[in-house]
């Protein structure tokens, strides 16, 4: 019986230095696999490209056909990123059996890449599985969540004991597992899909700049029938937000407001959409009114209720999630 086959598919937007180390990382957990890589610079403009392809050269990586680099002409954002990378398939031109999607900022143990096969091979129920993330500092990091809810909306913003545990089953983000287990969605700095399943129920949804992508494809994936696994034997050391700049955000850009409502138009409706707006709202009233009682500090995103408020009163009521204006926000997810 075959080897099945796996595509590697690497997203990078202007770290081109942290990318090729997550090569490396990556090559070396396909070691004794059937499995390539695709680089996909997602429309840098700043010589990323050329960089990468001369260390893929130097570095003898295109003499072994195991790496290759690809252009993207636009900067569609995290899943048109991936799905240029999709859209590849092997150097031969046939279909791999399985996609590994993995973050510029995102570095596997040597057998992170194989546990995760390990689990779909054996398992056919399984669409997706998704690593066990950790920090620099060891750390382990967010990344195995429930479907958001109304209830699960509420619960986010309220912050507050009793209602958590009132709303337990609605948490969206799971207590750390432990073990290996099925969840909901997982975030993806590294996950492993069937391609078999994509050809199924389609790719990362372009229309999800950055955030939410994930979520939308576990979701139809389940829908489908496939499960989701979070993989406690596959292990990556995860940086986070080199690219987004996430952790210097001081407001929250427009395009996660609009992935987020985008998200619950598209899987639930306007009425839902709508719904889950209000509870966050209205949770969020209470923390702010527990902080002022208290005398603590909010740590919300500066303006992030307004500006939560403003874009769901927009008029435009657009769909569509708007890319960022400036590369202060640009493409791979976390």
């Amino acid at each position: 019986m075959a080897e099945p086959r796996i595509l590697v598919v690497l997203l990078n937007y202007r770290t081109a230095d942290m990318t090729l180390r997550a090569a490396e990382a990556a090559l070396r957990a396909m070691d004794g696999l059937a499995a390539e890589m695709v680089i996909v610079d997602n429309a840098s403009g700043d010589g990323s490209f050329e960089m990468l392809c001369e260390a893929v050269l130097q570095r003898g990586w295109a003499d072994e056909g195991k790496v290759r680099v690809v252009a993207s002409a636009r900067n569609g954002g995290y899943g048109a990123g991936n799905n240029f990378g999709i859209y590849q398939n092997m150097s031969d031109k046939t279909k791999p059996d399985y996609i590994y999607c993995l973050n510029s900022d995102a570095f596997p143990d040597r057998v992170a890449i194989r546990a995760l096969l390990d689990v779909l091979e054996f398992d056919n129920e399984l669409g997706l599985a998704g690593s066990y993330i950790k920090g620099p500092d060891g750390e382990p990091h967010q990344t195995a969540f429930r479907f958001p809810s109304i209830a699960g909306e509420f619960e986010g913003a309220a912050c507050t004991g009793l209602i958590s545990r009132v709303l337990k089953n609605s948490i969206v983000p799971l207590p750390l597992p432990e073990r290996s287990v099925r969840v909901d969605w997982l975030a993806g700095a590294s996950i492993m899909m069937r391609r078999s399943l994509l050809d199924e129920i389609g790719f990362f949804d372009e229309t999800f700049f950055l955030y939410y992508e994930e979520t939308d494809l576990c979701r139809r994936a389940s829908l489908a029938g496939y499960g989701t696994i979070y993989v406690r034997e596959s292990e990556v050391t995860h940086i986070g937000s080199v690219s987004t700049g996430m952790k210097e955000w001081g407001r929250t850009p427009t395009y996660w407001f609009d992935s987020r409502r985008y998200y619950f138009v598209k899987n639930h409706g306007r009425v839902y959409a709508t719904a889950a707006t209000l509870a966050h709202i209205a949770g969020a009233l209470i923390w702010r009114l527990r902080c002022l009682v208290s005398g603590r500090e909010s740590r919300a995103p500066e303006r992030f209720l307004l500006d939560l408020i403003q874009h769901s009163l927009s008029r435009s009521r657009r769909n569509k999630p708007s890319a960022p204006l400036t590369s202060s926000h640009p493409s791979i997810a976390d």
